[in-house]
């Protein structure tokens, strides 16, 4: 059973990444994002810092073409050892 998608593909959609504030978190990120959407463009990602600068919360704006891409690129920063949290 298949089940209909809300959402009408191609479209951009924004990712919400959040890691601890660390050396190399921001290029990880961007290199999965673009692993999974080749034409990202890294320099649209929206950074912001925690008040106690302990996290950085990256929106990462995707052109999302399949629900198989969005599922297999929020799988793989779920996987990634420096990602906390994604939504």
């Amino acid at each position: 059973m298949t089940h209909a998608s809300l959402i009408e593909y191609p479209c951009d959609f924004p990712i919400k990444i959040m890691g601890r504030t660390e050396p190399g978190f921001a290029q990880a990120v961007i290199d999965v994002v673009i692993c999974h959407a080749p034409d990202f463009d890294p320099g649209s990602v929206e950074m912001r810092v925690s008040r106690k600068n302990r996290y950085l919360s990256l929106t990462c704006t995707v052109r999302a073409t399949s629900r198989e891409q969005l599922d297999a690129l929020y799988q793989a920063l779920c996987d990634h050892p420096q990602v906390v949290m994604v939504m």
